[in-house]
């Protein structure tokens, strides 16, 4: 018999066990436990086990992140330049805000970390961080923090005349935090190695007390609210879903980024095994996290180049993560999408947790901004949340349709088309892309 994966999925009315293969998520076996008929749900089942106040944001399934930064940021006083936006951002309807590493950094960008409790980086000071988190806390926005513990550059050589001991900082490893295959006497790395730069044993009970140390010190005393899980390949997922479970931030999304299938240069139109990679790295957190939908930004941007085919699976459902576990899906665009406006149209009205980039929303010019904005608040009006259920109608090269809950249509590409029905109003258009509701 194969082994089976399980989720929980939690709504008002049910909760509802689903029993499939491991190569497939929504397919096989479903049980679902009704409340109006008074059986009452244990979320121990088959040892599964969600703190209600770690699942309440997912349980809810209303957010809309904004990347806060892009890899130029540092260059122009971020934290200054993003506290002046902190309203925009609230009128706007973001909820949690990912901002870049907030720790001092071998790379200017914040990604070759050293000394995890210096506050002072290339995007500011630690006195201008957090007048920025006081102002979205005043605005209740959630800071994300970018949180990157698969690696860490070294102070003073040690075992092999390599970097890897961590002498004269806070958090003061020896050649045992770090993996054996970058060049430490810690064991092997239990995930992806990052190469040129030693990588953090998980396995050693030292290291993991101070990293959940460190990440209760970001969560209450710093004052960051949301994780994101920085190169999440490079270390099991179990050791993901301790350190939520240590810690307790609000939400949680992890960067588990592998290429899609591709023959040669051309994408597959069958991406199931790389959505189910991340899945089973949501699966390994407990659940707990969600996850960038790399399989829906990789065919999306393809799908916009007049191949909107791509955009309905095999069994009639959207292609990605979204299409098989939408609570746990992060969806966002390519950094430098020209289809940006249709992709948005796409994500904002789909099921899901959609994810805005910084260029797109305050450097692609106001009529964008507005557009995406208007989007929000159709989502927000309509009520649309990750689990809404969605109906695809037409999926062709040139167009893309669907009905998402029950009174939200769209559709994206050049063709013409618009739905049946006097009911439907028109309330958001652009280029290539119209939305209606009833």
């Amino acid at each position: 018999m194969e082994n089976f994966h399980y989720s929980c999925e939690e709504s008002i009315a049910f909760y509802s066990f689903t029993f499939q293969p491991s190569y497939k998520y929504d397919h096989g076996l479903r049980f679902v436990m009704h409340s109006s008929i008074g059986v009452h749900c244990n979320l121990n089942l088959l040892g599964l086990v969600i703190p209600l106040d770690l699942y309440s944001v997912i349980r809810n399934g209303r957010e809309i992140l904004l990347q806060a930064f892009n890899w130029e940021s540092r260059k122009h006083d971020w934290w200054r330049n993003l506290e002046k936006k902190v309203p925009d951002m609230a009128k706007s309807g973001i909820t949690s805000a990912w901002l870049p590493p907030p720790t001092n950094s071998f790379s200017p960008e914040g990604y070759l970390p050293q000394n995890l409790y210096s506050l002072n980086s290339s995007y500011g000071s630690e006195a201008l961080l957090k007048d920025l988190l006081k102002k979205m806390k005043q605005y209740n926005i959630r800071p994300m923090a970018d949180i990157v513990i698969n690696h860490r550059v070294g102070t003073t050589q040690g075992h092999g005349g390599k970097y890897n001991r961590y002498d004269w900082i806070p958090l003061s490893w020896d050649e045992r935090a770090v993996t054996s295959c970058t060049g430490g006497l810690g064991n092997r790395s239990t995930g992806d190695n990052f190469n040129g730069v030693p990588n953090i044993d998980h396995t050693q009970d030292f290291v993991r007390k101070d990293l959940i140390g460190w990440l209760k010190w970001l969560r209450y005393t710093v004052g960051f609210q949301d994780f994101r899980f920085d190169f999440a390949r490079g270390y099991s997922a179990k050791y993901v879903k301790e350190y939520i479970e240590g810690a307790k931030p609000i939400f949680t999304v992890g960067e588990y980024w592998d290429s899609c299938n591709y023959k040669g240069t051309y994408l597959d139109y069958n991406q199931d095994s790389h959505r189910q990679r991340i899945i089973n790295w949501i699966d390994g957190t407990g659940q707990l996290s969600t996850a960038f939908d790399f399989t829906t930004k990789g065919i999306l941007q393809e799908a916009v180049k007049g191949q909107l085919w791509r955009l309905r699976d095999a069994q009639g459902k959207p292609p990605g993560v979204m299409g098989w576990w939408p609570s746990r899906a992060v969806t966002f665009l390519d950094n430098h999408d020209t289809g940006s406006t249709q992709g948005y149209a796409y994500i904002l009205t789909h099921p899901g947790i959609p994810s805005i980039f910084y260029d797109h929303f305050y450097d692609w010019g106001s009529a964008m901004h507005d557009q995406i904005v208007k989007l929000i608040n159709v989502r927000k009006e309509q009520d649309i949340q990750s689990r809404s259920s969605i109906r695809i109608l037409e999926a062709k090269a040139n167009l893309y349709a669907a009905i998402i809950g029950e009174k939200l249509c769209m559709k994206i590409g050049g063709d013409s088309w618009c739905p049946t029905g006097s009911e439907w109003k028109l309330v958001a258009h652009g280029h290539q892309y119209a939305v209606w509701h009833k």
